[in-house]
């Protein structure tokens, strides 16, 4: 039996002690990307009942400074549904982030990184720089998700390359799939709301 072949053995043993738990949030979290992705305002409801199972699984493991991200998440998703549903439309509510909304998304990432980790410190977490640092990308991240800036996939991308070793790590591994997931989406929703915008700029250049 060579390495490879090892590996894939070891892996899919892992894969059988998934539970149905994990799994139900996991089809939840690949929802709540595509609509996203699609800039479709149900994102929010489906996030919300992956965020509370997330947050579950992730006490069960010591991830705090997740279980804290989760919370976050569930507030900002309550915040980001209202927030849509009063801008009804397809794409024109889509934008770039201005210079101070920038700054706000750094300072955010410094800002939170700094507290999780202090906070971290007083409890009996293994992963405190990691734990904390996906918590403090995702926190930019889903503030400017809610504001439909296009460099939100940018920040969320950030928090899920670091996030795919780190749940490997603590033998999540249907999230750690989920991650690499929601990490490939995001290149597209990227792409996606791009185009959503120059379709728009274009069609007003044209009525101009």
């Amino acid at each position: 039996m060579d390495m490879l072949e090892e590996w894939f053995l070891i892996v899919r043993e892992q894969y059988k002690q998934v539970s149905w738990l994990e799994g139900i949030g996991v089809c939840f979290g690949i929802t709540e990307v595509l609509f996203a992705k699609c800039n479709k305002v149900w994102l929010y409801p489906c996030g919300l009942i992956s965020i509370s199972i997330t947050a579950y699984l992730y006490f069960d493991v010591r991830l705090y400074a997740e279980i804290l991200l989760q919370v976050y998440y569930f507030v900002m998703s309550v915040y980001g549904w209202v927030l849509w549903s009063k801008r009804k439309g397809t794409g024109l509510n889509v934008s770039y982030s201005t210079t101070r909304e920038w700054m706000i998304s750094i300072g955010i990432v410094i800002g939170s990184w700094n507290i999780l980790y202090l906070f971290l410190h007083f409890t009996n977490s293994d992963v405190p720089v990691w734990d904390s640092l996906v918590s403090a990308f995702a926190w930019a991240g889903m503030w400017l998700l809610a504001k439909r800036k296009v460099e939100n996939w940018i920040f969320l991308n950030i928090s899920n390359l670091i996030a795919i070793p780190l749940l490997i790590h603590k033998g999540l591994f249907l999230y750690s799939l989920l991650t690499i997931f929601l990490f490939i989406i995001a290149v597209f929703g990227y792409f996606d709301w791009k185009r959503i915008i120059d379709f728009h700029r274009n069609k007003l250049i044209k009525i101009n």
